[in-house]
């Protein structure tokens, strides 16, 4: 008999390429069978654009009634596991990258093993929450991870794995956005009100990135910020404002920056990726010594937009004093280990399942 391993897909589409590499990998094995479980149509054409095999089994669970359904706005997490529980729990292995699951726990009849990829590398509280303590085995990018979630109680020695990165699997190549040789800047501010920089130094943000006239600017927000603030727009030729698109989450613009300009996002481990040069705004001028804050010794940190010109200018000659200081970040955060992260994932799985038999 097959081993029987269901992906749950249940939040917005950038957790895709955190678990979906480990998921065919998975499904190329002959003891497996896979299969995908989400409410959503849209969901399942992106996945299943990756798999043109068709190994994964797709399954369209009910979606709650009047939920929006695109890429970035999925419906109700926490209504689509009301309304599906019975059919989730026919599945005896459920692996996820969300925590809203962990309230599967707490349905009658619920009996599946669980398991959760975590997905990015921050370093902001934020990323460690209770629910992480409900899963079997949780899935880790690096030991940065494994460390913060034990030492939180969050998982022990035994249940917490590293596992890599399998996002860097499905990257997208660099790319041309704009039509001149200038630098590119990636402006991506995160989602959390009480860290972005966006939310509320939006206007004089925006306005000192129109004054960049020798940069090409990329302004990508977090899909989930770009989801709850009125949409950025610029008329400036050299801003290329992107509110949600794939290549707002298959590393299309970490691939293709020069410079990574951001607050808290996790996603400058995947820009690093290739050490470049980094700028962090600090623009309400939190304590940057805690763990949440450590990625701003990865580059500058400023505390003003008077200050970002004057910053960019010294980039480049300063990212020798950062390249020894990202690259052990790096090593911390994403195990990058020769074989990919797919199969050392997929691995993980299987014996963590045998061993539980």
């Amino acid at each position: 008999m097959p081993t029987d391993i269901a992906f749950l897909a249940i939040a917005e589409a950038h957790q895709i390429y955190h678990w979906l590499p480990a998921a065919l990998e998975l499904a190329r094995r002959s003891s497996v069978r896979v299969s995908v479980l989400a409410p959503s149509d849209t969901m399942l054409d992106l996945i299943g654009s990756y798999d043109p095999e068709g190994r994964l089994e797709p399954v369209r669970l009910t979606r709650p009634p009047l939920q929006p359904d695109s890429l970035f706005r999925q419906p109700s997490r926490f209504a689509t596991l009301l309304l599906n529980h019975r059919r989730i729990a026919r599945c005896p292995v459920i692996v996820t990258t969300e925590i809203s699951s962990a309230r599967l726990r707490h349905m009658p009849g619920f009996s599946s093993r669980m398991i959760h990829i975590k997905h990015g590398a921050g370093d902001r509280e934020g990323g460690y929450k209770k629910g992480h303590a409900a899963f079997d085995l949780t899935i880790v990018g690096g030991e940065k991870d494994r460390r913060r979630l034990i030492a939180r109680g969050l998982g022990t020695q035994d249940n917490v794995r590293v596992g890599g990165y399998p996002k860097f699997e499905l990257k997208a190549n660099r790319q041309r956005f704009f039509s001149d040789d200038k630098p590119v800047l990636l402006y991506n501010p995160h989602f959390d009100a009480k860290l972005s920089s966006w939310i509320n130094h939006g206007p004089s943000v925006m306005a000192a990135l129109e004054s960049l006239t020798d940069w090409n600017v990329i302004i990508a927000p977090h899909v989930k910020l770009a989801q709850r603030v009125p949409p950025i727009v610029s008329a400036a030729p050299h801003i290329r404002v992107d509110m949600g698109s794939r290549h707002s989450i298959d590393m299309s613009y970490t691939m293709s920056a020069d410079l990574y300009l951001g607050d808290v996002s996790s996603q400058v481990y995947e820009f690093l990726i290739a050490p470049r040069p980094c700028v962090f705004l600090n623009l309400d001028h939190h304590d940057g010594a805690g763990a949440a804050f450590s990625h701003w010794r990865l580059g500058q940190a400023i505390d003003s937009m008077d200050a970002l010109a004057p910053a960019l200018a010294r980039a480049n000659g300063l990212q020798a004093g950062f390249r020894d200081v990202q690259e052990a970040a790096m090593r911390d955060s994403i195990d990058q280990s020769p074989i990919p992260a797919s199969q050392r994932q997929a691995d993980i799985i299987l014996d963590f399942l045998k061993g539980a038999a």
